[in-house]
């Protein structure tokens, strides 16, 4: 028997193909690409085929782009273009009837939405758009995208003051980011040098106006803020109008500049100009000479102030050296210091006077000393024992040195020591005598009321 079996992009094979049954499974493909593998395969029609059928069950659908190629053949009824991403290095092909075009000022580099079906080419493998409507954006519309942006990079906080870098005072090396062979270019280079010969600039010529530009100067920022000589960058444009200055309002652009760390200055357009680079660059100078002014100081203006701020400098020393001589004068002229010899002299005759007044006091604080002194001797000696002795008294002791004061405190024989004013004696006592005598009338006791 044989069998019809079906191709590997699911037609059935034609009649007298007769294959065995056993063979079959080597040509069955894999209903799913998830059950692919290197062993099972598709083919490249069927995988372009499944692509088409997908691709032709998508709806229409609107698309936003920039306008970057227009082919218009006469004689024929459909014209192509290419859709350019605004943010990305993206595009696709557009078909579109001539009458779809008709009565609409499109030209390339408008920025338009489109109303298109996409259509994949099994053939080529390309996908393309057909379009059904083109409309391009108006300006008005533009500037409610952009106000809608604004606001919402506003409250990201992008535009915030704080966030704004100061400007270098000398930078050594300027990155300038401008047109190729642009006017903006010479203004901010020689109106920087005419300033300030010495400054140093690292160029990168970009496109500043159409589908490449958001691409180019985003890279261009990228580039010199990674260099780390460079310590300003300018973006300069000469103006223009609300279409050309499109891409510096661009989102991503923006976010690009935000997110440099080297002090940024944005001179796209005029002073009526405002785009969106204009609010997060760190200074907005309305011109790229007002840039160029900005960045660097004048040389001629910076030594005008140098020898200002001399003068000011050598006029309040000289201010300062004489207020200190009039006071050093002012002292000098005061009598102390006239004639400083006048506050020794008057000095030296205190310390006489109370050098006399000292010795005549202690002189007659002596004399009273030595008076009391004598008067307290005559006293002592009047009341001394040895005095009494003078006086022809003696002083009998026994031999222990107890004195005797009776003769009853000796007995015959004892042995007496007997003192004198000069000396003294050793008696014996030989005989007691009665005392019911009369005392002597002379005897006179001693201090301490002993009697010798």
């Amino acid at each position: 028997m044989t069998a019809s079996l079906p191709l590997p992009d699911g037609t059935p094979a034609p009649e007298g193909a007769g294959v065995p049954r056993r063979a079959a499974s080597r040509y069955e493909l894999p209903a799913r690409a998830l059950d692919t593998s290197a062993e099972h395969p598709w083919p490249v029609r069927l995988l372009s085929r499944k692509i088409e059928q997908y691709v032709e069950r998508m709806s229409p659908v609107w698309v936003e782009g920039q306008v970057v190629q227009l082919n218009r053949r006469p004689g024929t009824s459909t014209a192509f273009l290419t859709l350019r991403d605004t943010d990305q290095d993206m595009s696709l092909p557009v078909s579109a009837a001539v009458r779809v075009l008709d009565g609409k000022p499109l030209e390339e580099g408008a920025h338009v939405v489109v109303h298109a079906k996409p259509v994949f080419w099994s053939r080529r493998g390309t996908l393309q758009l057909q379009a059904r409507e083109i409309r391009p954006v108006g300006v008005g519309e533009l500037l409610a995208r952009i106000e809608h942006l604004k606001r919402v990079l506003a409250a990201e906080g992008l535009f915030d003051a704080d966030r704004k870098v100061p400007l270098p005072f000398l930078p050594r090396v300027v990155g300038l980011v401008c047109g190729r062979e642009s006017k903006a270019e010479h203004d901010v280079v020689v109106n920087a040098r005419a300033r300030w010969p010495q400054v140093r600039f690292e160029i990168r010529e970009v496109a500043v106006q159409g589908v490449h530009a958001v691409e180019q100067v985003g890279a261009a920022l990228r580039e010199l803020d990674a260099r780390p000589e460079v310590e300003v960058i300018v973006v300069a444009r000469g103006g223009g109008s609300v279409e050309d200055l499109l891409p510096f309002s661009n989102e991503t652009m923006v976010r690009a500049a935000a997110a440099c760390r080297t002090p940024l200055v944005s001179a796209i357009g005029h002073e009526t100009d405002c785009p969106l680079l204009d609010l997060v660059a760190d200074h907005r100078a309305s011109t790229p000479t007002a840039a160029a002014k900005r960045v660097v100081p004048d040389v001629s203006e910076e030594r005008s102030r140098v020898f200002q701020a001399r003068a000011r400098l050598r006029s309040a020393v000289e201010g300062r050296v004489a207020r200190e001589q009039a006071a050093l004068d002012a002292a000098r002229s005061r009598p102390v210091l006239a004639s400083p010899e006048v506050m020794l002299i008057d000095r030296a005759d205190r310390v006489a006077a109370l050098r006399d007044r000292g010795r005549r006091a202690l002189d007659a604080r002596l004399v009273r000393a030595a008076g009391e002194v004598g008067r307290l001797e005559g006293q002592v000696r009047a009341l001394s024992p040895a005095s009494t002795l003078e006086r022809g008294y003696a002083v009998v002791q026994r031999a222990d040195g107890h004195v005797v004061r009776s003769p009853d405190d000796v007995t015959t024989d004892d042995t007496v020591r007997v003192r004198l004013a000069h000396g003294a004696l050793a008696a014996r006592v030989v005989a007691d005598h009665d005392h019911d005598h009369e005392p002597d009338h002379d005897h006179e006791p001693d201090r301490d009321g002993d009697a010798p």
